[in-house]
This record gives C-alpha cells, structure tokens and sequence, in this order.
C-alpha cells in the first residue's frame, strides 16, 4: 500500500527569511560557537582548531593510539580509564539536512540519540534567545516539508535485506534483522560507523524530509564525511524507506527506571579510596588544577562550555575541601545539604541519572557533565564518605 507523507505540495526550496526568521551573521554565530566551544567535541564548525590537549575527542583518540605527549605509564593508566568521546559527529553539511527546530530541542535539553556511544551533548547553560539564534545560524534556510511517496511495508524489508541493522536500530519497531548487506562497510572507520550511527526512530522529529530521499542514496552528497556507506538503492526504493522511516507506528519509549539509592557503607570510607575508585577516574577530567590537566582546569574549574570558572578542583584532599564559587561569587561547600538533606556533589551525581532519562533537575547540573552516570556503588562511596565528616 503506499503511503503519502506530505505539508506542501510545491517544489522543496528555502522557506523564504522573516521575522524571527531572519538571518544569523557568521560573526554572531560564530561567537556562540565560540562561547560554547563546540570546537572542542565537533569538527567542521568553521572555528579554528583547538590546542590537542583541549580537544576532547581527539586527546582521546591519540591516548588510545599512543601518539599523545605523556609517558607509558601515563598512558596505560589514561588508556584504562579513558572510554567515553573517542567519536563525535562533524558538524559538516548539517544545515543541508537536519530540522531546525529539533536541532533547537537538542541544544535545549540533550538527549541519547546514538545507542552505543556511551556520552552525550552536555547539558549547557544556553537560555532560549541563544538556543533560536544558534538553531538559526546551523540551519539558516530549512526545506519546507516534500510530498514523500512510498511502500513502508517494501522500506522495512529493505532495511532488513540491506544490513542497515549491522549499524543501526530503531526504537519502538521490531528489531532490524542482521541480513549480511550486499557489501561490507568500509573497514577502518566501521568502529566510528557504529558508534555514531543514530537510532533510525528520531528520524522523522530529525530529518528536514526534503532530504531523506537524497541522503539514503548518497550520504556524501549531503555531509562530505560521512561513515554512512553509498548504497545502490533506485529512487523508488528510497522512497520506500522513508515512507517507513517517516510513518511506522512506534511504540512509546520505557524509559529505563531510576536507580534505587543504596544504603550507606557501615565501615570506614577515606579520601584516598574515593579518590581512587571515583575521583581519579572522570571527575578530574573537568575538575583539576591546570598543571595535573596539561594546561586546562576544565569547565568545572578554570572554565568552558560556556561556564564561568566553578574553582571545582578534585585531586586533592585540601582542594575538595574549598567548594565551589557559586553565583554570588563566593566560596560554598560541595557537600552543603540539599532540601532533601543530600550533600550537594552526592546530589549532583544523582541528577545526572535524572537527566539520561529525560528529567532534568532545574538549577542541578547533573554530573559528569555528558558522560554516562555513576554506579550506585560508586554514589554511595561517595555519600558514605561525606557522612562519616569526610576523612582524609
């Protein structure tokens, strides 16, 4: 049966630029970027390169690849800990594909689009004005709807046949059966394939429909480096798929429940050992001292992401100790007690937990910023320590 997916009849070209609409100047939009760093996690933002050591995603990959400036021990320890943003998307061709306003729901409050990468967009402190202008200045004429015609029912089978499920899934379906694709997907950047490759039910909230047909025939032609491979697909067949993509009943998404908070450790719990088992791990890597960092504190300390400097500093007894400069400029303690009588940093943690399934905590940035949450085991090391007065 075919399906017809359509808000406008007429030829896709720009909506035409009015009111609220009206264009971003690269000198503003670039100070946006600039202020959020997005060249720290992105290529292709029309920013210059950030020094190695201040690139996320690329500091790790040369950590896992030994090429980066440290010692062998270092780098073994580093290569143990390091598994989150080794892949990030380029930012290459998206105003070519992507809806504005879902580009502007995912700059507002982020949320888990690719499965098997572990981190996230972090969750900045970008109010509404700056959220529309960015939105705006990335996607400066989005497409009108297009009139898709296609089979769902011929789309899903391709999706099935052509081995789209070896890299993608899709929520709320039945899952994509792993038929072996006609041919294999290139091989040195398959592991960067699967970790990027997006649920396919985003899709319809995601992708500027004027565009779908184009991008599943050839991804290169609408992202210069893309990972997603050519396949041979007619126009009918294209149509096919995104008549499925654009119109399968979903069901509704289950979140996974909240973790349930453990009970205290009845024996002793120390600095050294929170520092070892949580501290030492991810936390430092936005809350150091710049000399332990290679030059950069981190947004939880010196700054970035569009943060003022917290003077969070994790690797130390002593430095813990002194809290973080809030809003009104002065020094408060981590573990000053929520309404709830949670310690602050034990709060923080928590929060982080809320945010990856979709509840954030007004006024608590969940922690680590981006980045999976902590074990309950690990919170509750961290909670034990701060009930017993904290010892050293």
């Amino acid at each position: 049966m075919l399906v017809w997916v359509y808000t406008a009849m007429t030829m896709a070209q720009p909506l035409p630029a009015t009111g609220a609409d009206a264009p971003v100047s690269a000198e503003v939009g670039k100070a946006l970027l600039t202020k959020y760093q997005c060249n720290r996690c992105h290529q292709s933002t029309g920013l210059p390169a950030v020094a190695l050591h201040m690139d996320c995603v690329q500091c790790h990959r040369a950590i896992h690849a030994g090429t980066f400036e440290a010692t062998p021990e270092q780098l073994k320890a580093w290569q143990q800990n390091i598994v989150d943003l080794t892949a990030t998307p380029s930012l290459d061709g998206l105003h070519q594909r992507l809806r504005r306003d879902w580009l502007a729901a995912m700059l507002r409050e982020p949320h888990d689009l690719r499965p098997r990468l572990s981190a996230t967009m972090p969750r900045l402190s970008m109010d509404d004005e700056e959220v529309a202008t960015l939105a705006r200045y990335l996607v400066p004429r989005p497409l009108p709807e297009a009139a898709i015609a296609g089979d769902p029912a011929k789309g899903r089978a391709l999706l099935d046949t052509r081995g789209c499920g070896l890299c993608h899934s899709m929520s709320g379906v039945a899952p994509l059966r792993l038929s072996q694709p006609k041919r294999p997907p290139p091989g040195p950047a398959l592991s960067d394939a699967l970790l990027l490759a997006p649920d396919l039910s985003h899709t319809r909230r995601r992708f500027q429909t004027a565009r779908l047909e184009q991008w599943l025939r050839d991804p290169r032609s609408l992202k210069s480096d893309a990972l997603m491979p050519k396949e041979d697909l007619t126009a009918a067949e294209a149509r096919d798929v995104a008549a499925y993509l654009l119109t399968a009943k979903l069901a509704p998404p289950q979140p996974a429940p909240m973790p349930q908070r453990l009970p205290l450790l009845k024996r002793r719990v120390t600095y050294s050992e929170v520092a070892t088992a949580v501290f030492g791990h991810t936390c430092v890597h936005c809350h150091a001292d710049p000399d332990y960092a290679v030059g950069d504190g981190g947004p939880g300390n010196t700054g970035g992401f569009g943060y003022a400097p917290k003077g969070v500093n994790l690797t130390g007894y002593a430095t813990i100790q002194a809290g973080y400069i809030a809003d009104d400029g002065e020094r408060h303690s981590l573990f000053a007690k929520m309404p709830d009588g949670t310690p602050r940093l034990v709060a923080a943690l928590w929060a982080r937990h809320s945010e990856v399934r979709g509840a954030p905590i007004p006024n608590l940035r969940g922690m680590p910023l981006g980045l999976p949450p902590l074990s309950p085991e690990h919170i509750r090391l961290v909670a034990t320590w701060a009930a017993q007065g904290r010892p050293e």
